[in-house]
């Protein structure tokens, strides 16, 4: 079935083509917003609420762009939107407004086994500071460089989502590599 004929009969109040569309997408907007998050259940969640959204807001769906691109600019913005949030929150908390007891403790990378404890730690250290190091490049670039290399969008795909063009892209991506290669060679030389 095409997409435009699913979301006319979402429109039209089928629940089945709804849940026909959650099924065709649930998995690229949870990768989506894992690769934002880094957190399967923060993922998992926000993906609900994307799905909410569109759901929501599904008869304002201008047919001038792909559905698969609406979808990832509302999965975006749902994960920077959490970000901000969170970011937030923690302020709250060092300022002594919010309780910690509720913060996540536990590491993304908690569920994949490794080879031993010492690995295992490693493993972990070297992935946090990479997500972290991600995390803080400026919000272009870390958009575009983790649609590319994190989702494995296009050059094309992402000019899209992202409302820019292809040389746009590219520049964002070559100017986060530089910025990785720069911070992580400091870090681990």
């Amino acid at each position: 079935m095409e997409d435009i004929e699913l979301v006319e009969r979402i429109i039209n109040g089928d629940h089945q083509a709804f849940k026909s569309f959650t099924d065709l997408y649930a998995e690229m907007v949870f990768r989506v917003c894992f690769s934002f998050v880094n957190h399967r259940q923060n993922a998992e969640d926000l993906s609900q609420d994307v799905f909410i959204e569109v759901y929501n807001t599904i008869a304002r769906f201008k047919k001038e762009s792909h559905i698969k691109t609406w979808l990832f600019r509302i999965a975006i913005n749902k994960s920077l939107n959490y970000i901000r949030k969170k970011k937030q929150n923690q302020w709250l908390i060092n300022i002594g407004l919010l309780s910690n007891s509720a913060e996540e403790k536990e590491s993304v990378y908690k569920d994949i086994p490794e080879a031993s404890a010492e690995t295992n730690y490693i493993n972990n250290e070297q992935k946090t500071i990479l997500y972290e190091t991600i995390a803080r490049l400026p919000k272009n670039q870390r958009i575009a460089f983790t649609l590319n290399k994190i989702d494995e969008l296009s050059y094309k795909e992402i000019s899209e989502i992202m409302g820019i063009s292809v040389s746009s892209v590219e520049s964002l991506i070559h100017r986060a590599k530089n910025g990785l290669q720069t911070k992580l060679f400091k870090v681990f030389k």
